[in-house]
């Protein structure tokens, strides 16, 4: 079997259960093409076009392994829909598609993808330059003013280990040399540990980098990592990041607040019953939870 062939067969096991309404649509309308559309394959004679790849593309999205791209991730995917269209043909001759089963099923992906549809069209209005620049202006200016320090560490398990280490670096030691031999933080390189607000660290660390003025080196400090020897070397106001930075996080925001007042909208003016609780309206009922976007001022 061609490496192609078994990227097919992985790529369709994890793409059960996405949505592939344009896929069991075609069962009806086997080989029919838009004018425009492009052949790039023949499967028993049905036809996969240029507009089927890029629906499957959309599809399968984080299916499809991202260190492929261009050609490579065409080719991955083309072969994906021969292998489906191969699969589809047997089902047809096995008369799956009159079965009750697939006419659910088929409900169910309609009703999806007309959902995808309309949440897509929002997205589309919503994200407008003049939205994107009104939420990130909001965002700055609501932003609560904070500190940014830049810390080196050194991270050992015992506090003997850390006062011999502080020996060390008071003795006129570099820092980041002894943080190399000795730190245990495989993340922090020289224990460079980088700009951090306060509250991005263990209480105790925290308040103890907030207390330090730039240049100065703590006591052995305990948390539950272990412990800490902390070389403070900035502090600074914390800056909001300028637009261009995170334009996509604040489109997705604006998105996702016009995508979830559409649907709270929708939710207060229709009745809605459940078996599992009382109706909404009625008494003893709960307030319906909608999905609050998170708020790009958190953003970096």
């Amino acid at each position: 079997m061609s490496h192609a062939r078994k990227n097919a067969r992985s790529l369709a096991r994890a793409a059960l259960g996405a949505s592939a309404l344009a896929a069991l649509l075609a069962l009806s309308a086997a080989g029919a093409t838009t004018a425009a559309a492009k052949t790039l394959a023949k499967v028993n004679g049905v036809e996969i076009t240029d507009d089927d790849l890029k629906l499957a593309m959309e599809d399968l999205g984080a299916a499809v392994p991202r260190q492929l791209e261009g050609k490579a991730r065409e080719t991955y995917v083309l072969d994906f829909l021969i292998d489906e269209q191969l699969v589809v043909q047997k089902a047809q001759a096995d008369k799956l598609a009159e079965t009750p089963e697939f006419a659910k099923k088929l409900a169910y992906l309609r009703d999806k993808a007309l959902m995808e549809t309309l949440l897509g069209d929002v997205a589309q209005k919503a994200a407008t330059e003049a939205a994107i620049k009104q939420a990130y202006d909001e965002a700055a200016k609501n932003q609560k003013q904070e500190t940014e320090y830049h810390a080196h560490h050194i991270l050992v398990p015992t506090e003997e280990e850390a006062k011999a280490a502080l020996k060390r670096v008071k003795g006129g030691e570099d820092f980041g040399k002894v943080a190399t031999e000795l730190s245990k933080d495989p993340g922090a390189k020289g224990g460079d540990l980088g700009w951090f607000t306060k509250d991005r660290m263990v209480p105790e660390f925290g308040d103890a980098a907030a207390k330090m003025a730039p240049g100065q080196i703590s006591d052995p400090i305990k948390t539950q990592f272990g412990w800490h020897i902390v070389k403070l070397d900035e502090k600074r106001p914390k800056v909001f990041p300028p637009l261009d930075q995170v334009k996509d996080q604040v489109a997705r925001y604006v998105v996702q607040k016009a995508q979830s007042e559409l649907v709270m909208k929708l939710r207060d003016g229709s009745k809605i019953e459940r078996a599992d609780q009382p109706a909404e309206g009625s008494p003893g009922a709960k307030p319906a939870e909608g999905a609050k976007p998170a708020d790009p001022a958190k953003k970096k």
